[in-house]
């Protein structure tokens, strides 16, 4: 694995994944060590006009357009990790397991539609590790009505939440040394430690 990875941050809604992306941005930035923070959809001007109109209450998307304007935020995404691949670690909140969990595991999009479009559009790009955080029916919800203000993605039955996270693991368990199971109901503090622990010796 190069040692300026691809390091993606996965997991269903109020597991704790963009709070720990942000936790290693901050550990890289201590240490003075260069690195690219981006998300998915969003990331660059194009692709967060298009999170927004995915992400909208008032939106009200069949599947194969959320797919496709997933990918479209991806396409434009491309750009900037094609541009610091193998020069800089790059984390990434979400990623391709994002989509294929969401939108076939959970919404029943075509398996083989998902993978050609992600192949068509990272070519020789790889992801080096994926920390994959789980979280139980209890603390999903907690952490949901906890929130100041609900996207779309927020909002779907708890059934939606289960089918998804069941992809995610199936994903991980196709390639275990690639994916770390992060227990999103244990303490925060504990799963930093683990989590910077891994990355050390991801990126050394």
């Amino acid at each position: 694995m190069s040692k300026k990875p691809i390091i993606v941050f996965e997991g269903i809604e109020g597991s704790g994944k963009s709070h720990h992306i942000s936790t290693v941005s901050k550990y890289l930035n201590n240490k003075k060590i260069s690195h690219i923070k981006i998300r998915e959809p969003g990331g660059n001007p194009n692709s967060e006009k298009i999170r927004k109109l995915i992400l909208n209450n008032k939106s009200n998307f069949n599947r194969n357009t959320d797919l496709l304007l997933y990918m479209a935020a991806r396409s434009e995404n491309i750009e900037i990790i094609k541009k610091f691949y193998n020069k800089k670690i790059i984390l990434i909140d979400r990623f391709t397991d994002s989509t294929i969990a969401y939108q076939h595991y959970g919404m029943g999009v075509d398996l083989n539609l998902i993978e050609t479009l992600n192949k068509y559009l990272l070519k020789n790009i790889k992801v080096g590790f994926t920390f994959l955080n789980i979280v139980n029916q209890k603390n999903l919800q907690k952490r949901l009505k906890q929130r100041r203000s609900l996207n779309r993605y927020d909002k779907f039955k708890m059934s939606f939440y289960n089918k998804v996270q069941k992809g995610f693991i199936h994903l991980s368990q196709k390639q275990k040394n690639k994916y770390q199971l992060i227990n999103s109901n244990l303490e925060i503090d504990k799963n930093e430690k683990l989590i910077l622990s891994k990355i050390d010796r991801l990126i050394k």
